[in-house]
């Protein structure tokens, strides 16, 4: 009985899941890379051109975690891409696969949709004469980067060949995403100067609550307290906090027992004026906190109004 060879066409290994997988890895690291870049973009816009109508939240957090994500997936990206253009020339059914078209395809309709979107918002905005510097190099960040990407995919699709585009596309890329790394760290720092930044906004936060304890202290029993430990509450659990970074008690002082004037001081790392990248300190019970500082030992005076913290159990 004779045996029947079947012979597999050439493209039948298109469609493998190593296709899959490194495809599939190759257009998610661009569209995580793309939205990176455009994150640490638009915080340059956001610190550059402030507007006090516009809360964004933290410019600093939010660059570092885009700075983070294109240390990490922009190098994954060029070396899947890297890699891919190796098996093209190795293997050239594997440039025809379905999964590659449909994935281009999908980037192409993607960036399409968001170049659409982009003009269709610049120009809704200079209709309604909103349009200001700082939105329109938003909307020039947007549409540079879709378009960027859009004219790579869409000549590369076009070709039975990787594009000579490859080369430059990285060169280019990668200078880009380099430099904007780089001009972050003039806004969110170092590391050492972040994990100092992180120490004063501990001292704030622990000062803020003091703050409050004195006031509830005096409410209860109509006079200021001789001391942190006095604010000490077995019931409520509270302890006065200590510095975070040397264990020092913070600084308390009476300094008028009639006017209810008292002071509160400690030691910064940094002066806070210099931190334009986020919401300084938090504001409670609906009133703004003043604790603007320098670099040293700075003390708050803090005087208590007793019509706007009237005692808890005043008898009539």
């Amino acid at each position: 009985m004779e045996e029947t060879t079947i012979k597999r066409p050439a493209s039948a290994g298109r469609n493998t899941p190593r296709d899959l997988f490194l495809h599939l890895l190759a257009v998610v690291t661009l569209y995580w890379s793309s939205v990176s870049f455009g994150a640490i973009l638009w915080q340059y816009i956001n610190y550059f051109f402030p507007d006090v109508l516009s809360y964004s939240g933290s410019i600093s957090e939010i660059m570092k975690f885009a700075v983070s994500s294109l240390i990490i997936v922009f190098p994954v990206f060029i070396l899947v891409s890297w890699y891919l253009n190796k098996i093209y020339r190795r293997e050239a059914e594997v440039r025809e696969s379905k999964i590659r078209k449909w994935l281009i395809y999908l980037t192409l309709f993607i960036a399409s949709i968001v170049i659409i979107v982009d003009l269709v918002t610049t120009i809704n905005a200079l209709l309604g004469g909103e349009v200001t510097t700082r939105f329109i190099l938003k909307a020039l960040t947007i549409l540079f980067i879709a378009g960027l990407v859009f004219g790579y995919y869409l000549n590369d699709v076009r070709r039975d060949t990787p594009t000579k585009l490859a080369k430059p596309f990285v060169w280019v890329t990668g200078i880009l995403v380099l430099v904007a790394i780089i001009g972050s760290f003039f806004i969110i720092g170092s590391p050492t100067r972040a994990r100092q930044m992180q120490f004063d906004q501990q001292r704030i936060s622990d000062l803020t609550g003091i703050q409050w304890e004195v006031v509830k202290y005096w409410q209860g029993k109509q006079k200021l307290p001789n001391s942190l430990a006095d604010l000490t509450d077995s019931i409520s659990g509270y302890t006065a906090p200590r510095d975070p970074e040397t264990d020092i008690s913070y600084e308390y002082k009476i300094k008028n027992a009639v006017s209810l004037n008292f002071e509160l001081c400690t030691t910064f790392n940094r002066p806070s004026q210099v931190d334009k990248t986020r919401m300084l300190y938090p504001v409670g019970a609906g009133i703004s906190q003043n604790w603007e500082h320098g670099t040293g030992r700075v003390c708050f005076d803090r005087t208590i109004d007793k019509q706007m913290y009237s005692p808890l159990n005043t008898v009539k």
